[in-house]
């Protein structure tokens, strides 16, 4: 039986809109997280994808319900070894060159060994950004910024990996090509992966498909495959 990550029970998540309001993001969500699964989270734009990620990551906390990670541990183990997070902007830390924002998840937990024991450059050249890795992030396009976020999200071979938006800056080419690579770096591994995404061709390679609406999770069943 593959073993839970991260499970959802009701939750509910609102945020302030003025002096007595709340705006409702997420409303009675219930979702869990299976190893090895790959999961395409679709919805339109705030139909809280965002949210429902960041809650599932521990970025952010419900209102109401709770999320609980069995197979994880508790909120401060999280990151960044149990979970990468690709967000929406790369995030990459100007100071630090490419390769230094790659092995920057190394340094935060205290390890000394990259994914499959590679170096920083070796993981970049896999993602056809070996020639990139001693640039600072202000010399890169946007898109292979995005993918060094992608590589630094790998970099520590999480047990789960959620992302937002991650190929939205790349073309329907380039996109595929790099969920190609991810994927294969994800394979054998029975590590988990959500995105959030709102290109149906990169919804159609999870075998998994969750839509959300209105903060409403309509399909959420871990059996709804195909």
């Amino acid at each position: 039986m593959s073993e839970v990550l991260a499970v959802c029970r009701n939750v509910d998540r609102f945020f302030l809109s003025g002096s007595r309001d709340h705006a409702l993001v997420l409303r009675n969500v219930n979702c869990e997280i299976r190893e090895g699964e790959r999961i395409a989270l679709s919805g339109p734009s705030g139909s809280g994808k965002t949210t429902l990620l960041h809650i599932l990551g521990g970025l952010d906390h419900p209102t109401g319900g709770e999320i609980e990670w069995p197979s994880l541990g508790t909120v401060e183990q999280l990151r960044p070894r149990q979970i990468g997070f690709i967000f929406q902007s790369p995030s990459l830390f100007p100071a630090l060159t490419v390769a230094q924002n790659v092995e920057l998840p190394v340094i935060l937990s205290g390890g000394d060994a990259l994914y499959d024991g590679k170096d920083a450059s070796a993981l970049l050249s896999a993602f056809s950004l070996g020639d990139v890795a001693d640039k600072l992030p202000e010399e890169l396009s946007g898109g292979q910024a995005q993918r060094v976020a992608m590589v630094r999200a790998l970099a520590l071979r999480p047990r789960l990996v959620l992302a937002d938006e991650p190929t939205g800056q790349l073309d329907g080419t380039t996109a595929q090509s790099l969920m190609d690579r991810v994927l294969e770096h994800l394979e054998g591994t029975r590590a988990a992966m959500v995105v959030a995404t709102h290109d149906q061709a990169i919804a159609l390679r999870m075998t998994i498909r969750w839509t959300i609406d209105h903060g409403r999770l309509t399909s959420g069943n871990s059996s709804e495959k195909g």
